[in-house]
């Protein structure tokens, strides 16, 4: 090769870098490209700090008049239905939420997974309420219910639903709790309600109409009848 056409490709080589410099003109290079766009700096938190350790704020508390209105004897709600009453009542919905969760599991035929502490499933009262609201959650987490199975496909408000529903099933079981006023009880029906309606199942759904009607009537018989007695 002549001397000068090496000389001229020797000319056009770039020489190696500084590893020193590389790193610097890199790091100019990221700079440039970040500068003017915004910034996000991650916060690790330790084991024992939160959000709330940092910066924060104070609301202005309320006046005092507001104060003692607030802690002023909370009223009585009204309550027509004795705790026995309330018990057969919630009952009711337990059983027919657990009715209504074990055929919609055996109609599309959703796993149960066989757990080593527990008798395998033959009729709804073998897992308890808690037990098939878990079931059906993480079917429904797990992404194994597809949406169309559900009512107006509302797969992310079936987690709300059901966790609504617990409530009952907690009322229920502790009998010891107490007593409920009577839109408790009416709350409670309604919740029970929305999970029939959520997982299609009419039976359900009109045999818990049917009971928040009687409840309602009831309440309203009694209500209506405690206002006779209180008249002069």
């Amino acid at each position: 090769m002549p001397r000068e056409s090496l000389r001229r490709d020797l000319g056009t080589m770039t020489p190696p870098e500084n590893p020193e410099y590389f790193m610097e003109r890199n790091s100019q290079r990221a700079t440039e490209r970040t500068r003017g766009s915004p910034h996000y700096h991650s916060q690790r938190r330790t084991s024992n700090r939160d959000e709330f350790d940092g910066p924060h704020q104070l609301l202005e508390p309320p006046s005092p008049q507001a104060v003692a209105a607030q802690e002023k004897e909370l009223p009585q709600l009204p309550t027509n239905l004795n705790a026995g009453e309330q018990d057969s009542i919630l009952h009711k919905v337990n059983d027919r939420l657990s009715q209504c969760a074990y055929d919609f599991i055996a109609k599309y035929q959703f796993r149960v997974p066989i757990e080593q502490d527990k008798r395998p499933v033959k009729v709804p009262s073998d897992r308890e309420w808690t037990e098939w609201v878990y079931l059906l959650k993480r079917l429904a987490t797990t992404r194994r219910i597809p949406a169309h199975l559900l009512y107006n496909r509302q797969i992310k408000q079936l987690i709300t639903v059901l966790e609504n529903s617990l409530e009952m099933r907690h009322a229920a079981k502790h009998q010891s709790r107490p007593v409920k006023d009577d839109r408790n009880v009416l709350q409670l029906i309604s919740a029970g309600t929305q999970v029939a309606k959520i997982l299609r199942d009419a039976s359900a759904m009109q045999f818990l109409d049917r009971l928040y009607a009687d409840t309602e009537k009831l309440i309203l018989e009694r209500r209506g009848r405690r206002v006779r007695f209180a008249d002069p």
